[in-house]
């Protein structure tokens, strides 16, 4: 794939991403003191009800696994203005999607680069009028079209799954998770230096604080050939390292920074309806708790350089596969991934 696609600047660069691990997790670990907060914690919550916006969907199929949408606003609005101009409106960044197997001890994640041409279907915009159905548009105008509702849908279109919830986060709700949190430990391999995420490590252990975490997942001219795939893969070696630290922090000992911590992730996430309360919030992250990362399989979509436009990716044939061994709840075959342009990058080994 031709470097110019990776190394233009833009000021719509968006290279953060967050899962659903760093928020609910950190619920769930609380759950038996937040009783008295929990008007509290519900009232910071903000939701779209997908469901009744949507109407022609994907079965759902009951074989007891969930998929999970977590995506990320890059609105640069209001407290997120110190990471760029408002240029107005807001995309995601690269989505993910989270297949958790029936049982919920092992899943999938697979990261939707931003910049992958895809069919987008009709789409209701914010004002109340209608964006018609396009053959090719770029998979993260789907959220500046139409929001969450729409990301959904086009997700749900080009899978053929259902997704059971919606989990968003902006910058600079990740920011301050990870600062709540106390940082989250990574070891870099070689020196990462870049002025336009404003991050320099060398090579070695950090504790990385929320700035410097934000700056690590939104970097990619500090590593490799300087590719949006290649920070995929290092923003998937920091969810590990995050779900790891999660789960290694201490918080029944010390209820006031539980409670910051609650408070800080139900005011940075927006969910789906169904989950817009600190008590669904509970059982359904309940549900995640025996998954480490050694439990996860994370994967980017297969894809390789668009035919119309080399600044972009398409989805290879095997994307297909891939999508039908999550509907069947199956796991990932490696065959399905292996050839696609993000499956091995320059960033592999920077984290570890």
């Amino acid at each position: 794939m031709g470097k110019s696609r990776h190394r233009k600047p833009s000021s719509r660069r968006r290279g953060w991403r967050i899962t659903l691990w760093a928020a609910a997790s950190l619920v769930v670990l609380g759950g038996s003191t937040l009783g008295f907060v929990y008007y509290k914690l519900t009232s910071n919550l903000q939701s779209v009800d997908i469901n009744a916006a949507l109407g022609d969907r994907p079965a759902n199929v009951d074989n007891g696994s969930m998929d999970i949408l977590v995506v990320g606003s890059d609105s640069r609005a209001g407290s997120n203005s110190k990471y760029g101009k408002d240029v107005g409106g807001a995309r995601s960044d690269t989505a993910m999607l989270l297949h958790l197997y029936a049982g919920h001890k092992q899943a999938s994640v697979v990261s939707i680069p931003r910049d992958t041409m895809v069919p987008r279907p009709e789409c209701k915009t914010p004002d109340g009028k209608t964006s018609p159905a396009v053959q090719r548009a770029q998979f993260n105008d789907a959220y500046s079209v139409g929001g969450a509702i729409c990301t959904v849908k086009t997700v749900e279109a080009m899978t053929g799954i259902r997704m059971d919830h919606y989990l968003e986060v902006d910058f600079v709700g990740f920011q301050r998770l990870i600062d709540k949190l106390g940082g989250v430990e990574v070891t870099t391999t070689k020196p990462i230096k870049d002025r336009w995420s404003h991050l320099h490590l060398s090579a070695g252990k950090h504790k990385l604080n929320g700035e410097q975490a934000l700056g690590l997942v939104r970097t990619r001219h500090g590593v490799g050939d300087g590719s949006d795939l290649g920070r995929i893969k290092l923003q998937q070696a920091f969810i590990k390292a995050l779900i790891e630290q999660v789960k290694s922090v201490g918080l029944f000992t010390n209820p006031a920074k539980l409670y910051g911590l609650a408070d800080t992730a139900t005011k940075a996430l927006v969910t789906d309806s169904d989950l817009a309360s600190v008590d669904k919030l509970l059982s359904f992250a309940n549900g995640l708790k025996d998954i480490g990362s050694q439990d996860i399989h994370m994967v980017t979509l297969p894809v390789g350089t668009d035919l119309k436009d080399k600044n972009r990716v398409m989805p290879l044939d095997s994307a297909k596969q891939l999508w039908q061994a999550l509907h069947d709840d199956k796991p990932i075959p490696e065959a399905t991934f292996k050839n696609g342009d993000g499956a091995n990058t320059q960033a592999d080994s920077v984290i570890r």
